[in-house]
């Protein structure tokens, strides 16, 4: 059977009267039983209501509002650290940057300072030989024109002598024509 009206048939007329009979029933019984007195109970009630309120004000409001400052200070502080990370990290990728271009540059410098050094050295080298190649000249120089003045003395020496000798060998033929 289908129901077409307004709520179910056990919520109209006697059965209505007779639910609510019966739960007023069972609520007397149950007060009985637990000697339960409704002005004690109204005012422990809005004694509740008091220390909730008073519990609400000066404990819940004020550490909801630590806890949520703490929490704001909290997540702060994790944003700072990725931030100082992040910071980090991108020192760290600059100086690795920086030193490899120093490195670069270190070994450019140390090569371009080998470099001048090999040149220094070749232009010494062919500095040295060419002064040796100019004492060398100025020995051999030297050592004819020292050849030469030797002749040339040696040269007199024969004259003065053969003079000698000549002078002597006519001074000998003079005496033999003296005598």
């Amino acid at each position: 059977m289908v129901w077409l009206g307004r709520g179910a048939p056990e919520n109209r007329g006697p059965y209505k009267k007779l639910k609510t009979v019966y739960f007023l029933k069972i609520m007397n019984e149950f007060i009985a039983t637990f000697h339960i007195d409704w002005k004690l109970m109204i005012a422990q009630l809005i004694n509740f209501g008091i220390v909730f309120l008073a519990f609400y004000l000066l404990a819940a409001k004020p550490l909801s509002k630590l806890m949520k400052e703490r929490g704001e200070t909290i997540s702060k502080g994790i944003d700072d650290a990725k931030i100082n990370a992040e910071v980090l990290e991108k020192t760290s990728k600059e100086y690795e940057a920086v030193l490899s271009k120093a490195r670069i540059e270190a070994n450019k410098i140390f090569q371009d300072g080998k470099k001048e050094a090999e040149t220094k050295k070749t232009a010494m080298l062919e500095e040295a030989k060419k002064e040796m190649k100019t004492m060398i000249e100025n020995g051999k120089k030297s050592l004819e024109i020292e050849k030469v003045k030797m002749v040339e003395e040696a040269k007199k020496e024969i004259v003065s002598l053969a003079m000698k000798a000549t002078e002597k060998l006519m001074g000998s033929k003079q005496d033999l024509n003296n005598l």
